[in-house]
């Protein structure tokens, strides 16, 4: 496992895709794709990054379709993923960038898993923002299966929210509609019901997903909740707008 990781956190270094984890070893089981996953999140820290939250990914058929998995899964968020509302990013840094629009759960007390339900979501939430999520895989071409994108901690790599902070319960999350331009042009749509039917409902999911390995949501952490919509490449010179309605708006630019 410690070979995948390595080639793994060389790609993201390099921006330089590699061959998928599952070639050089088929039988790699979810388990270890997580453990994987771990052993580069702990890299982070070492190099000084903190852990802010979680992503959830593949949430969304539509994307589910469009990678090629068939179901849910998680990653880390550390601080050195986070980009301010407007920043634009620099070339280099990413290797086959694709973006999407969700909403962003920010926690005021404990989550922990078993038996989380969407109930428990809402009252441990402090509030709810709009956010664009860049994902980018280290895998050439994207050519993944479920453990790939699972080692690869969840093909995550920068995410940045909007400034409007929403009080739980106040809009209906599965019915909030959300569009995201490129270069101007709208390029995706679609609502939180992509989000395993509720967005709330997706972080209750990984609070139980996370309570199998020991590990709960703790106040101040940062869960992406999954695209509303399908994703959308993006490359050097490419602007982004995702609005929601009733979270807000967040823009992004690759330089």
């Amino acid at each position: 496992m410690r070979e995948l990781a390595d080639r793994l956190w060389r790609a993201r270094l390099e921006a330089r895709g590699c061959e998928p984890p599952t070639r050089s070893h088929p039988r790699l089981d979810i388990s270890d794709a997580y453990r994987i996953s771990r052993l580069n999140f702990q890299r982070r820290l070492e190099r000084g990054a903190k852990l802010v939250g979680r992503k959830i990914g593949l949430t969304s058929e539509a994307v589910q379709r469009q990678i090629g998995v068939d179901q849910p899964d998680f990653g880390y968020l550390t601080s050195d993923m986070s980009l301010e509302n407007g920043e634009a990013l620099g070339a280099g840094e990413l290797i086959q960038a694709k973006v999407e629009g969700e909403a962003v759960f920010v926690l005021g007390r404990e989550l922990k898993g078993p038996g989380v339900d969407r109930e428990d979501v809402m009252r441990a939430a402090d509030h709810i923002r709009a956010c664009i999520e860049v994902i980018d895989s280290r895998v050439k071409d994207w050519r993944i299966k479920i453990q790939d994108t699972i080692a690869d901690n969840a093909s995550s790599a920068y995410f940045a929210l909007g400034a409007e902070r929403i009080k739980p319960g106040s809009v209906d999350l599965r019915r909030c509609r959300m569009k995201l331009w490129k270069n101007g042009s709208l390029a995706s749509e679609g609502s939180g019901s992509a989000c395993l039917g509720d967005p709330a409902r997706a972080v209750a999911w990984l609070a139980n997903a996370l309570a199998v390995w020991g590990e709960g949501l703790k106040p101040g952490d940062i869960v992406l909740s999954g695209a509303f919509g399908p994703v959308v490449p993006f490359s050097r010179g490419d602007e982004c707008r995702v609005e929601i309605e009733g979270l807000g708006r967040v823009d992004w630019r690759y330089v």
